[in-house]
This record gives structure tokens, sequence and C-alpha cells, in this order.
């Protein structure tokens, strides 16, 4: 459906029934100051708690996937995806391992920092509050990785004295336990949280591809934390929380594993700035060590070949941030801040395996430091029409930049090289406008410029998965993307509908780009054997997307409710200096359309249930247009049944008719596949 006629088509929908009072919901995500989300010209997405924590989903990331608006870099989610292709992406602007989304955790980024990834399984389903999604928007307020947009997750705040206990089991050897209490400390409250996951897992590579080298994907992870929130005096008010996270991977194969071990501690203050204004201070520090293995695996898939042993990657993340927000005579709303991280991290690895042991050693890591200066401001023009402007000033710089390649047999010096310091400006405004036409329609209009900073791992550290070999690039230049938004929204009753249209042009999209593919020797990648690719992370000039995004909701009762999301859109290479032949082929894994229902039933009785469904179009898994993955519908089930106020049963069902998702395709011809059905079941005990 063309925007303007669809438009036109929610103008004129007839009424479906009586109007309801209900209460508007307030973001933070948008602006980083609460506003309520009917005056403001983005879309945003709110998922309430209870939506993630039902029990049909094992992993925040699942849950989220009911937004067709959201899209991991691959097909599965990070209970079996390998943790660098966990990176997000809102309205396919660029899926990428390295996020063109920043996630936020109570203002904190969740985003790997020497990647970009996003460590999904670091957040309890059961912890949160809600999930905020707002795509195309929140540039301004952010600055560097909100290219595509923001997301950010909201910790639950219970109660003194009250906890719970929640276990878990299912197919393939999958279980979980957690186990939450909040306690009274002082003058605030103490919540104390363990969770710990493990799957045996299923094997990867479908099954006319699978050899004898192929085994289950098994995990397991264990997640600590403790959080405090009270107030200090003066009407200031403290959240401290740390947080420790452990997890261990198999990925597909008996030599492929990774491990990581991250620590997170932050401290947010927050209080009142004279009669009508309020200010708040962020400070948050990370420490992340991980390794992984990689391989080489044959045609026959009957044996695999070290391909590296990326033994350590320390890094470290620091940040601070700052704001205040005031209402002027007029009901203007201001906030201004300003916020600072900085990165640093170091990829360890032996390379060249050959007679049995690794030839050579590589250390290559950097430094980046990001820092800016927004202003937000919010105004009425009547009661009807709301205007939102921002601008941002940010100031970033690349250092210590280096390679360092060494034999390990004689331990003489092979490479050494020390990138340049490289620094800029990146300025990026905002601006929308919202007007509610009638007392059911409303339309807004927005555009933003953002802004990307490659990550170190794009920057320093080449690798190898299976057959493919990807060179790092240290001249890789910032990413910027122009978006904008044109929509409708219409609400009588129990039905809200929405439509928007949308389009963005990426310049400078950072991209693998084929290169060379064997058998033969190439320079740069020498030898490659047949069914080997080699790439290299290249700014590829200009990627354009287009589409149309159509949502409903609708409350039939107080026992049903139905959310309907889809999205029909293109994502095409416009110009590719380094790569003409790229001119005119699809982004990789960006489908043409997206669709997502939910069904939710939950009558005043004991039984409640939710039925979900997604389907994608096909898409490619190269920036050749070569390799396709296939379309799908996929169809998940959850029942929870309450045994009293304080217990409940729960069980689920994910891929009820264990579809097959393709989700890679490599130059063999070898498929990867998403987990087939899984059924589990559990209880939740709380006080």
């Amino acid at each position: 459906m063309r925007p303007l006629p669809a438009i036109a088509f929610l103008v004129l929908l007839p009424a479906a029934s009586a109007q309801v009072q209900t209460l508007d919901p307030l973001t933070v995500s948008a602006t980083r100051s609460p506003e309520p989300v009917s005056t403001l010209p983005f879309t945003v997405e709110v998922v309430p708690g209870p939506d993630l924590s039902d029990g049909s989903s094992l992993t925040v990331d699942d849950a989220l996937r009911s937004s067709a608006d959201f899209s991991l870099f691959r097909r599965n989610d990070s209970m079996t995806a390998n943790p660098t292709t966990q990176g997000v992406s809102l309205r396919g602007l660029g899926p990428s391992g390295a996020s063109r989304s920043l996630v936020l955790l109570d203002g904190v980024p969740l985003n790997d920092p020497f990647g970009g990834w996003v460590p999904w399984s670091a957040v309890p389903v059961d912890s949160l509050a809600a999930a905020e999604i707002i795509p195309g928007g929140g540039a301004s307020a952010w600055g560097s990785a909100a290219l595509s947009g923001v997301i950010q997750l909201f910790s639950a705040a219970p109660a003194a004295g009250t906890g719970a206990v929640v276990v878990q089991a299912g197919d393939f050897g999958t279980r979980s336990a957690g186990l939450a209490q909040a306690v009274a400390a002082g003058p605030g409250t103490l919540e104390l949280r363990a969770n710990a996951f493990s799957t045996d897992g299923v094997v990867l590579v479908a099954p006319e591809g699978r050899g004898p080298v192929d085994i289950d994907a098994a995990s397991h992870h264990d997640v600590e934390s403790a959080r405090w929130q009270g107030p200090v005096g003066g009407g200031v008010t403290a959240t401290v929380t740390l947080r420790r996270f452990e997890e261990w991977r198999d990925n597909g194969t008996p030599y492929q594993q990774n491990q990581v071990l991250l620590l997170l501690g932050s401290v947010v203050l927050s209080g009142p700035a004279g009669q009508d204004g309020t200010w708040s201070l962020t400070a948050y520090t990370q420490s992340q060590e991980s390794s992984q293995t990689f391989s080489s695996v044959n045609l026959a898939r009957t044996a695999e070949t070290p391909a590296s042993d990326q033994f350590g990657v320390p890094a470290t993340a620091f940040g601070i941030a700052g704001s205040s927000t005031w209402t002027d005579a007029t009901g203007g709303r201001t906030t201004v801040g300003l916020d600072l991280r900085d990165v640093a991290g170091e990829t360890r690895e032996d390379y060249l395996y050959s007679g049995g042991a690794y030839d050579d050693q590589r250390f290559a890591g950097g430094r980046q430091a990001i820092g800016g200066l927004f202003a937000e401001h919010t105004q009425a023009f009547g009661p009807d029409v709301h205007a939102v402007a921002g601008l941002r000033l940010d100031r970033w710089e690349d250092s210590d930049g280096h390679l360092r390649n060494t034999s390990i047999a004689t331990g003489n010096l092979l490479l050494a090289t020390v990138y340049p310091t490289s620094a800029g400006d990146d300025v990026s405004p905002s601006l929308g406008l919202s007007w509610q036409a009638t007392r059911e329609l409303k339309f807004h209009v927005d555009g933003q410029r953002a802004f990307r900073q490659p990550t170190l791992n794009e920057l320093y550290r080449p690798f190898r998965v299976g057959s493919t070999t990807t060179l790092a690039n240290a001249a890789l230049a910032t990413e910027h993307a122009d978006t904008a938004e044109i929509g409708a929204s219409w609400k009588r009753g129990p039905l809200e509908a929405t439509l928007e249209g949308f389009a963005a042009r990426l310049e400078n999209p950072v991209e693998n780009v084929t290169l060379a593919q064997g058998p033969g020797t190439f320079p740069l990648f020498g030898f490659l054997p047949a069914g080997s690719v080699g790439q290299e992370r290249l700014n590829i000039g200009r990627v354009e997307t287009r589409g149309v995004q159509l949502g409903a909701t609708w409350a039939a009762s107080d026992a049903w409710s139905l959310n309907l999301s889809g999205i029909g859109e293109t994502a095409t290479v416009a110009s590719a200096a380094v790569e003409p032949g790229l001119v005119g082929k699809a982004l990789p894994e960006v489908p043409r359309w997206t669709g997502a229902l939910s069904l939710s039933w939950h009558p005043k009785g004991r039984f409640s249930g939710t039925l979900r469904a997604r389907a994608m179009a096909s898409q490619f898994d190269d920036d050749q247009n070569q390799l396709p993955l296939a379309s799908f519908t996929e169809i998940d089930l959850s029942l929870r049944f309450r045994l009293s106020s304080h217990a409940e049963l729960f069980g689920s069902v994910d891929n009820l008719g264990d579809t097959r998702i393709e989700t890679a395709h490599s130059a063999a011809g070898v498929y990867n596949l998403a987990p087939p059905r899984l059924a589990g079941a559990g209880a939740r005990l709380s006080w």
C-alpha cells in the first residue's frame, strides 16, 4: 500500500466502537526526559514488562521480535547465535554484527565496547519493567550508534520484602533458574538477583549439509546483580547497580567455542532543579574479557582445521552523562546535557595454523573517545500541535591504533603498524511535528541526521569464520544517515491503527565486501581454497532504504487483545566506488517484508495464553546477492495457569510448526538453521 492512499484510508476509517479513555504512556528514550507518547512526532513502541516475562521468550531479543521493527543481524536469537552476530538493526537500516542501533539498560549503553554487538543474555527477561523501541529517532539525544534508532530496557524496581523464584526446563536439555529478593537497606531498597541458563543446544548446519564435524551448539551463562535505589538527601535519589555476566558457548564444531566475562557498574543520581526543573547524572564503567576460536571445515564436513585462537580480548568502557530539564512559562520543555564515552580494547590471537600448531600471533586494537553536547526542546503550539527540535554536537577521536604480528616460534617481530590518530566532529540535528487533527486522528512528520563511528573491531581486527576471511580497515570513514518519516495514527475505542512511510539514506556504510573467491592466490589474502571467500571491511558509498510500516492494536475485551505490525521495504546499494558491481543490489540481511502478530488471551480466570507469529520474506546472505535465504513463517504458543496470587505454572512451544528457518548460506552451499521446535515448561513463585 502506498503511503498517501494508506494515510487517507486511516482518515476514512469508520468508528469501531465507543471511545474508551486510557492513560497516555510516557517515554524517556526519545528525548532523555519524560514525554507523553501522544505528543511526540516519532514512532514509539512501548513493550510492558508482563509481555517480556510471560514465559514465551527465553531471551530479551526474542521477546522484542514481536515488533516488525526489530531484527538481529542473523535470523536466530541469542540462544544459538554467535555473540559477534547479535547486533541489532531497526527498519533494516544496514544490519550488521556491529549494531546500527543503540541499546541501553537504564540509560547505560549495553552495546559491546569492542565490537558493538549486544550481550542480550546479560539481561534476564524477568528483571525488566518495560522496553521502549524508537526506530528512526533519538540521534540528537544519544549520538553515535543511534543511527537507526534507540532501544532502552528498564529494570523493575520491586518493593522491599518481595521476591520471586523461577525455574524452567525444555527440549534439548534447556534449563534455567532465577532468584530475586528485595530487602530494605538503609533509606532505600536493595535487590539481589541471580540467574542461570544452560542448554545442550542443537546442530546449526542443515541436515542435507551437515557432517561428522557438526555438533550441538551448547551454551550456559550466569548473571548476578545487585541494585540499590533510595533517597540520599536534598531530594536526590540514587541508583547503584553492579552486574556480573559470564557465558560459555559451543559454536557448532568441536574446536569453535567462545567465552566472555563482563563486569558492569553504574551510579545514577537525580533530583529537582528549581521549581520546574530536574537533573540527572549517570556514571558507569565496564570491564570485559572474552575469547573465541575459529576453524575452517572441509567441503565434506568430516574434519576441521584451526584457523585462529582469539585467546584474549580485553576491553574497557567508561562513561559519564548529565542532563537537566526545565519547563518555561509557555509550557515548553528544554533538556540540555553532555556525555562522554571512552572505550579501549585489543584482540590477542594466534593464527596461521600448520603442522599441528599456530605459526604467528597478532595483537590489534586501539582506543576510542566520543563526547557530545545536546539540547532538546518540545513546544506546544496550541492544544493540538507539538514540535520537537534537537541539536547535538559530537567530537570523536580514534587513537592508539596498532597491529603487531610476531612469530610464535622465534618471537621475531613480523609486522608493526601504528595507525595515526584520527579525529572529527559531527552535528546531529532533528526536527519533528505532530498534529492531533481530531480526537481520533493524529499526523506526524520528523527527520534527523545521525552518525556512527566504526567500532574498534571494524577498524583493527581481521578475522576468519568458516571459509570466509575478512580483513580490518583502519581507514574506515564515519557513517552518516539521513532519515525521515511521515505517519498517521487513528484510535477509537479498543482499536488503534498506525501507518508510517519512512526513508533513509546511509552514507559510507561499512560492509564486508567480497574481493576474492577461491580457489586461487590473491593479494591481501594469499591462497584461498575452493569455496573460500576473501572480504575486506570497506565504506561502499551509499545505501538507500524506503518503506511502509503498518501497525494495529485491538483490545477486543478485557480478556482478548491483538497486536499486528508489518514492514514492507527495499534497501539497495545506490553507489559503491570500491565495487561498482554492487550498485542496484539488495542490502544483505534485509527482507522485502516482515510481519509480526500477537494474540493474547488474559481472562479473569486461572488460564491465559499468547499466540505469536512472525514471517519474513526471502533475503540475501551476501553482498553479491548470490546466496539467498528462504522466506519463513514461525508460530510460537505460550500458556499460563495461575495456582494462586503468588504461584503460577507456564509452558511454551517455540516454532510450533517446526519451520525451517535459514540463518546463513555459505559460498560452499551450506545452510545454517535456527532451532527447530522447542517446548518447555516452568513455574514461578513470588512473595
